[in-house]
């Protein structure tokens, strides 16, 4: 099943609507999900189902003049268009993993046509069988780790700026200056030296906490995930993220879960843990549209 404008399907040009899907499901919960309080997607619209092969797709029609591969292109450029349409992605899928497991399309997964919607559907029922069975009765959980600013290195940063242009008093001589200088540079390269180390030291203790925290929820969960850290940029701080990590829990373990990271937290000062969750299984039904393997690249 395609994802996002790039993978979309072709759209004839004279067709203005297309076929915005959510999630895939067992028929009966998908059915269940379109009934319950005629649930309304990104467009506005009721959402409804796409039965095919025992299966069923859950979307919506929407416009191509908004939705269309152009449109789309544009539309996920605008901040605020990107963050109600993911909201409202997301609200449905909720509404669908409420009645049974589900497969999470990624957004703006749009096609032309349903005929479009039940071909992939059938040709690819085996792995959404598969992903809806590995998902059954567990819920992911999101995991962000940060290495947590020293403040005593704040200080020596603010003794830094202070150090090479410090006087020794402004009635000392030359001779006297100039050795006040010299010792106040040696002082600071110092002080500069110290800091450096310290620093390296942090990340090499905080990039071991992160394989330790990973290693003992990953004993808790049936399946992990890493990505790749958010620059601080992305995440709105100036902590350094060292870990990003989704993990698939079974439902009944989900408050151990919880706690067993409120419990590492306090384990590793060093770090500051961010949870999320619980989710339905977007992390773990990407294979079922083709999406990559687990790796590394979530710890540093």
């Amino acid at each position: 099943m395609p994802a996002g404008p790039a993978g979309m399907a072709a759209m004839a040009v004279t067709e203005t609507r297309g076929v915005w899907v959510y999630a895939v499901a067992e028929r009966d919960a998908a059915d269940r999900a379109g009934r319950e309080g005629r649930i309304a997607g990104v467009g506005g619209n009721p959402v409804r189902v796409v039965p095919a092969a025992g299966l069923a797709a859950v979307a919506e029609d929407v416009p191509l003049e908004e939705f269309g591969e152009s449109a789309l292109r544009r539309n996920l450029e605008d901040l605020s268009w990107l963050e109600a349409a993911a909201r409202a992605h997301h609200r449905v899928i909720n509404a669908v993993a409420e009645q049974g497991p589900v497969v999470p399309m990624r957004l703006a997964t749009v096609y032309s046509t349903d005929e479009g919607v039940a071909a992939a559907l059938s040709d690819r029922a085996a792995d959404f069988r598969e992903a809806l069975r590995r998902t059954a009765a567990r819920q992911e959980w999101g995991v962000k780790a940060y290495a947590v600013r020293d403040s005593g290195r704040e200080g020596g940063a603010a003794a830094t700026q202070a150090g090479p242009g410090t006087r020794a008093g402004a009635d000392s001589g030359a001779g006297t200056q100039a050795g006040a200088d010299s010792g106040a540079g040696a002082a600071y390269l110092r002080r500069r030296k110290d800091e450096l180390t310290t620093q390296a030291d942090a990340r090499r203790t905080a990039a071991t906490s992160a394989e330790a925290i990973h290693a003992e929820l990953s004993r808790l969960a049936v399946g992990s995930r890493l990505y790749p850290p958010q620059a601080p940029q992305l995440t709105g701080g100036r902590a350094q993220m060292i870990l990003n990590a989704a993990y698939l829990v079974d439902d009944e373990r989900g408050r151990d879960f919880a706690a067993a990271v409120t419990s590492l937290a306090n384990r590793h000062p060093g770090v500051r843990l961010e949870l999320t969750g619980p989710w339905p299984p977007y992390s773990f039904a990407a294979a079922a549209e083709g999406g990559g393997q687990a790796d590394r690249k979530g710890l540093p």
